[in-house]
């Protein structure tokens, strides 16, 4: 797999485990619960919607100097 590749994919996963992570917060927060359909729903548009963004974003990070 192709650095670039896998690094997208790791920001897309950080991003996913962020997303749930606030979300479960919230719910011991709020009362309230959040089925497990809409967790898994959101959290893999959240998944693949960081790792687009970070592989089309990557050459314009400040301080990138990964080939």
């Amino acid at each position: 797999m192709h650095p670039r590749t896998r690094s997208s994919l790791l920001w897309g996963v950080v991003g996913a485990l962020t997303f749930l992570v606030l979300l479960q917060g919230y719910e011991l927060l709020a009362g309230q619960r959040v089925t497990v359909a809409a967790k898994a729903g959101v959290g893999l548009a959240v998944l693949v919607g960081a790792t687009a963004l970070s592989h089309a974003a990557r050459g314009r990070l400040p301080g990138n100097e990964s080939p």
